[in-house]
């Protein structure tokens, strides 16, 4: 970790989903009851849960998904520098997970798969709008951009390790993640 040193007032912490299925933040849900208690230790500065949009400093940003595309990269980016503890949530963020699969063909080939010779598509065209993000060429983790500070595993993560996190970062400590919440589904 970044910063060991122990945290005695609320915690902020940031949370964004890139390349994934959102299903890191709906684990995160599964805390049920004990979003009570998380609420007495910590505030969500940036997160789809809140509806926040401004990324203030923040203790722990939580980044669940990989990089596909350019906009991944600069909010990655944004929360590398706004956040002292980044940790990367989930098989995606870790690994590249299930979008990496793409990673086997070249990018022209998937688009053209997609768009072009894709069943039941009316109008075959590959789109081409400024408002869509540049595609990378591959899907890639987050520490192939940035540092990481910790990697959580899963698909998703359990609860509890969202638990284990929250806590160990506010006690100054490394997250042990046991063999229960590295699992996946």
């Amino acid at each position: 970790m970044t910063d060991i040193t122990p945290i005695n007032r609320k915690l902020r912490i940031a949370t964004c989903s890139l390349a994934g299925c959102f299903g890191c933040h709906m684990s995160f849900l599964d805390i049920d009851e004990r979003i009570q208690a998380l609420a007495e230790i910590a505030k969500f500065d940036r997160s789809p849960l809140t509806d926040h949009g401004d990324l203030g400093q923040c203790d722990i940003g939580l980044v669940e998904g990989g990089l596909c595309n350019e906009d991944n990269v600069q909010t990655l980016s944004l929360f590398r520098r706004q956040c002292r503890v980044l940790v990367a949530v989930g098989a995606c963020a870790v690994t590249g997970g299930v979008p990496a699969m793409r990673n086997h063909y070249s990018l022209t080939e998937c688009l053209q798969e997609s768009f072009i010779n894709g069943v039941g598509v009316d109008d075959p065209q590959i789109p081409n709008d400024p408002e869509l993000p540049r595609l990378l060429d591959k899907v890639r983790p987050l520490q192939e951009w940035i540092k990481v500070d910790i990697s959580m595993p899963g698909c998703p993560p359990p609860a509890e390790a969202f638990v284990e996190l929250i806590t160990a970062v506010r006690e100054g400590r490394t997250p042990d993640f046991t063999y229960s919440m590295r699992h996946f589904d």
